[in-house]
């Protein structure tokens, strides 16, 4: 259906039964089901590729009224997108997370991943502060994270600068071992086209950090497939955080299903029209999210089925979730 309105998800739902009766059903079950969040993640986490993953942090939030949606949400990189692994809603009037509220988060992911596998964890520049990064530099997780420019930046040799001086006759600069908000990191500074500065911190080598932040951008575009670009998500009227948490685990399945579709067989099997600008008309996630669709009307049958039973084996295999929650996607 492309929304998240509970009147307009009743129309389809159940032909047999009146509009008014489905939607009674649909706020039922938001008032009355409860999900295992962590079984969710481990669902989720069975659409991850194999292998290391860079995960993204970042916040998304609206309003509706006088309810103020504010989503922590970390992401693991697939190609060009971020796909959900954990979430919180955040009660503190839209404002950003404090350091314990990433902790709590990412210490989740840790437990489902293993350490080993976390390439990196990307942020953007709210995700600062002392006590932050000294945590994960303490629990050996591997971060990159833009700065705001007014840091200052502390040499080896012990001389401290601010940003643009170290910027006055280069486009970029790399330093080792430098020490910003009292954290020992490796530090890249870059003059952007438009003449605006990114400066980004972290463990990995310094020459690397421009290149892996470049990855955070994949969770603002899995934060746009969830609005207009797909399920249009803030159209929903929920006023209660733990009914929008329910929400937002359920259309993060859909999510991973269609960008798996697109990933696994639409992205192998199809070619899709490149336009003049040089992007496919179509991104992989709504690929799947139109071919899903149209499997709901009759078509794909066969197609679907066996993408199906390939997915439930490789959960089978691993042991990551109950079969309740595999019977969502059943």
């Amino acid at each position: 259906m492309r929304t998240v309105q509970f009147c307009e998800l009743a129309t389809e739902l159940n032909d047999e039964v009146r509009e008014t009766s489905n939607e009674r059903r649909i706020q039922a079950f938001f008032k009355d089901a409860l999900l295992d969040y962590q079984q969710v993640a481990a669902l989720l986490s069975r659409f991850l590729p194999p292998g290391e993953v860079s995960l993204s942090l970042d916040r998304t939030e609206w309003d509706f009224g006088q309810c103020q949606v504010n989503i922590l949400c970390i992401t693991a990189c697939v190609g060009k997108v971020g796909l959900p692994l954990y979430f919180e809603m955040l009660d503190n009037k839209s404002g950003n997370s404090n350091y314990q509220d990433r902790i709590d988060l990412l210490k989740q992911c840790v437990r489902l991943l293993g350490k080993a596998r976390i390439a990196s964890v990307i942020m953007d520049r709210e995700f600062i502060g002392h006590q932050w990064l000294t945590w994960l530099q303490k629990a050996e997780i591997p971060f990159c994270v833009r700065v705001p420019k007014h840091h200052t930046i502390t040499l080896r040799n012990g001389e401290t600068y601010q940003a643009e001086e170290l910027m006055a006759h280069q486009s970029t600069r790399y330093f080792q071992n430098a020490i910003v908000d009292g954290v020992r990191v490796n530090v890249a500074i870059r003059r952007l086209a438009n003449r605006e500065m990114l400066y980004v911190i972290g463990t990995h080598f310094a020459k690397q950090l421009p290149h892996i932040y470049r990855k955070r951008w994949t969770i603002e575009v899995f934060f746009q497939s969830l609005k207009g670009r797909g399920f249009k998500l803030e159209g929903s009227h929920l006023r209660s955080l733990d009914k929008w948490k329910k929400l937002f685990a359920l259309v993060c399945i859909a999510f991973a299903i269609c960008l798996s579709l697109g990933r696994e067989f639409l992205d192998k099997t199809q070619k899709v029209a490149i336009k003049k600008h040089g992007y496919p008309a179509k991104s992989t996630f709504r690929r799947g999210l139109d071919w899903f669709r149209q499997y709901l009307k009759g078509k794909h049958q066969a197609d679907f089925d066996r993408l199906l039973q390939l997915f439930l084996r490789r959960v089978e295999r691993t042991g990551a979730c109950d079969y309740q929650l595999i019977n969502i996607i059943g």
